[in-house]
């Protein structure tokens, strides 16, 4: 019997946790199979350095894993790593004790066109989802997604944030209650950033395609004063929904970002903070979280 061999850092309950098994994905998913080659160490692998194969793997993932037969993407948008997505959702399951079912509501902002969160909550945890997105391309394309897989259809709603600036305000409407929010804030602060981050990337790899693997539109990658911007102003426009959210949560990319943000969630008088740690291999990311309500009901 071959060797198990586990993936660092990823959740216990992660579905992939083991190495790809890529004759099994290209059973699932045979357009995949023109994109398996064997690499340096004669094993059977993409070239992870070009972003038709990992759209492939992408949807082999999903189709093995879930059961998601329609996922695709318009040229250009973001293309998740699948297994560090997922993650985010597992942790948020452990927030809040490990809950499972449609009782569960999730505000997912900035779903983007690739609407992931919702889709891995939803064939996950049973967990109904609303997903808000700046983008109307983006949006339509969630929309096509989620209707074209029946087994989420009913679960996940797409909703169009109308202003750059608010996070809730024209999404969460009077009377509407969350067990969670949840937000992969765009990292970079300019458009020159985002540029210069790829190219220093370019440069680390070796190869001008790498970097490019994953894509993503200007709103998906930067937005003014980057990730510490954004969610500071998504802690500020936290505050009046405090009673309709129980916990609100964001990905943070940079840990010198979390001094700051905690002290802005102090001075927002949150009642309770919770930094949790993510891993996937060298990559680190953690989960910021927050509520306003009576720690006592938490």
């Amino acid at each position: 019997m071959s060797e198990v061999i586990l993936k660092s850092g990823l959740h216990p309950r992660s579905r992939f946790r083991q190495r790809y098994d890529f004759t099994a994905l290209a059973n699932v998913c045979p357009q995949l199979a023109a994109f398996v080659k064997l690499n340096a160490y004669e094993e059977p692998s993409i070239d992870y350095a070009d972003p038709k194969a990992v759209l492939k793997l992408n949807q082999a993932l999903l189709r093995s894993a879930y059961g998601l037969q329609a996922w695709d993407l318009p040229p250009g948008y973001l293309c998740p790593p699948i297994p560090g997505r997922s993650d985010y959702i597992h942790h948020l399951a452990d927030l809040i004790g490990t809950s499972q079912g449609s009782a569960v509501r999730v505000l997912d902002v900035g779903t983007g066109a690739n609407c992931i969160y919702p889709l891995i909550g939803a064939c996950e945890y049973s967990w109904r989802f609303v997903g808000s997105e700046i983008d109307p391309v983006a949006c339509q394309w969630a929309r096509k997604i989620v209707s074209s897989n029946p087994g989420v259809a009913g679960m996940i709603e797409c909703r169009l944030q109308k202003s750059r600036l608010q996070c809730f305000h024209g999404i969460i409407q009077p009377g509407e209650t969350f067990e969670l929010t949840m937000c992969n804030p765009p990292f970079h602060a300019s458009a020159a950033e985002a540029s210069a981050g790829t190219e220093r990337k370019n440069k680390n790899l070796g190869s001008r395609q790498r970097s490019l693997n994953f894509g993503g539109k200007a709103n998906e990658l930067w937005c003014d004063g980057g990730e510490l911007a954004f969610v500071k102003r998504m802690i500020t426009q936290s505050i009046p929904y405090g009673s309709q959210c129980r916990w609100f949560t964001s990905l943070v990319s940079k840990s010198a970002h979390l001094p700051m943000l905690e002290r802005g969630l102090h001075q927002a008088k949150a009642t309770a903070v919770k930094i949790i740690d993510m891993a996937q291999g060298q990559k680190k990311s953690r989960i910021l979280a927050w509520t306003f309500q009576p720690v006592a009901r938490l």
